[in-house]
């Protein structure tokens, strides 16, 4: 065959989510700067459909997904997810009517959220160097508190009485500490730290700890040590370089992770995957900084946070050469100075997203 013709590129089909609020900013800018960097890079291209299940839409309509969501989103390769969250509805019901069923009905059980100080920015840590603060925290993605277990009665009285009941079985917890430790063996600490609270809840943390354990003798190449949740938020501040990779429940981790990424800079740069280990079905990647309602519509979110959870999207996808090119982009423009306000910079979103382009461009165009 003529060296000419060119292999056709891999094609991925992307179920896009913007949400609400600055999600559809920075999800409008996730997708230029990825259709940028397919057609520098070559061998592959995304096919976008976008999905408009919004707060908005829901209060016009009632609903945020429709019956046969879940079943549509299972045809896309992976899902590109802005942000959930309105001030006009209650954010139980607009998290329990769109994220939290893909999470569990798509078996997304794993969430994993990396944490670092990008070239070019600052921990609010006065003697906090880059080296001091890489992790990896590995969040249980579909028990615990956020299994949805329990319930209220005479709700419509002064004795009304609600429940939160805990779910934490064998099963999830096995896998969760299998993948924690095949992500802390494959990087260069091997180190591994457990997040608990089993002083004070006796059941289903003590099972948490009791297996974590047990699976620890299947991994002798890897560190172990355990935390309590309320000494790790102290560990964090104040020993961050003690730590690597890091697994804790559903709602730990949920908490956590916030607290890394104000550590490492800003919640604007903070990504995160939800991921089906099993790849029977297709994983979600979104930024973990919200819809931010107070500052929609301006323009200036931090776009960081979208494009990280893009570069984990296609390293996941299989192109770990291009999700490195990405990420190379990024902290190029960060350390040149492109940064929204909350990194101290002065640029908007457009313009930090303009200069990624434009980076990957110029970075990845001969490689």
């Amino acid at each position: 065959m003529p060296s000419t013709i060119r292999e056709r590129s891999r094609i991925f089909k992307i179920a896009s989510i913007p949400g609400d609020g600055i999600g559809v900013d920075i999800t409008e800018a996730a997708v230029r700067v990825l259709n940028t960097l397919s057609k520098t890079v070559g061998g592959f291209e995304f096919e976008f459909e976008t999905f408009d299940w919004s707060s908005k839409a829901y209060l016009e309509r009632g609903w945020y997904m429709p019956p046969d969501g879940l079943e549509q989103l299972k045809k896309y390769d992976a899902i590109y997810f802005g942000a959930v969250g309105w001030p006009d509805v209650p954010d139980h019901i607009s998290l329990w009517s769109l994220i939290l069923p893909i999470r569990k009905a798509l078996n997304q059980y794993v969430n994993v959220r990396p944490t670092r100080i990008l070239a070019g920015t600052k921990s609010p840590l006065s003697d906090c160097s880059p080296s001091d603060l890489d992790w990896v925290i590995v969040r249980e993605n579909s028990e615990g508190e956020y299994s949805g277990q329990g319930g209220t009665s005479h709700e419509h009285s002064e004795h009304a009485v609600a429940t939160e009941v805990s779910i934490f079985t064998q099963v999830g917890i096995e896998r969760i500490m299998r993948f924690a430790f095949e992500m802390a063996k494959s990087r260069p600490r091997k180190k591994l730290t457990m997040v608990t609270k089993s002083n004070a809840q006796r059941h289903g943390m003590v099972l948490w700890d009791r297996i974590f354990y047990e699976i620890a003798k299947e991994y002798p190449d890897v560190e172990i040590d355990k935390m309590l949740v309320d000494a790790m938020t102290v560990r964090m501040v104040l020993n961050p370089k003690s730590l690597d990779t890091i697994v804790a429940t559903n709602l730990h981790a949920d908490i956590l992770s916030d607290l890394a990424a104000a550590l490492s800079g800003s919640i604007g740069i903070a990504p995160s995957s939800n991921l089906d280990p099993t790849r029977k079905n297709p994983s979600m990647f979104e930024p973990i900084h919200g819809s931010a309602p107070d500052i929609a519509g301006q323009g200036i979110a931090n776009p960081v946070g979208a494009f990280w959870s893009a570069a984990e999207m296609v390293r996941w996808l299989g192109e770990e050469k291009a999700a490195d090119g990405l990420m190379r982009a990024i902290e190029n423009m960060t350390e040149a100075g492109v940064k929204t306000k909350d990194l101290g910079g002065e640029k908007n979103t457009k313009e930090v997203t303009d200069a990624v382009c434009t980076e990957i461009e110029r970075l990845l165009q001969s490689s």
